[in-house]
């Protein structure tokens, strides 16, 4: 049986993730060393614009600044979340990540979307 693991704050481990211009970190917390199932972590976004496309259902909930990813082919559809605004990302979504000093809690499925897309 697995066992619960607490994640503290001041213990998580960021690493860039795209960028410049501006800054994305994110601190990857719930890995396929984990779970078999679901992926989850934390990301912060500021002044960047990274371009994606989600290879994985994705559920991200704002805790800090603004989030604003940009959807669709053209990304011209634009969603504004603010601190407890809950975002659904279904697999295939292109996008654009962006922010202003956002900070995001995202949880993903299946966890070993990078071993099923050839990327491991």
């Amino acid at each position: 049986m697995a066992k619960a693991i607490h994640f503290k704050r001041g213990k998580r481990k960021f690493e860039r993730y795209g960028g410049p211009p501006g800054k994305a970190t994110i601190a990857r917390l719930i890995t396929p060393e984990i779970s078999q199932t679901m992926g989850g972590g934390v990301a912060k976004f500021d002044g960047c614009s990274i371009e994606w496309t989600v290879l994985y259902d994705e559920i991200i909930v704002v805790l800090e600044g603004k989030f604003r990813p940009r959807l669709g082919e053209s990304y011209k559809q634009k969603i504004e979340a603010r601190p407890g605004d809950v975002i659904w990302l279904p697999e295939g979504t292109p996008l654009k990540y962006e922010g202003d000093k956002a900070v995001v809690f995202y949880a993903l499925d299946p966890v070993d979307w990078r071993q099923r897309h050839g990327m491991a």
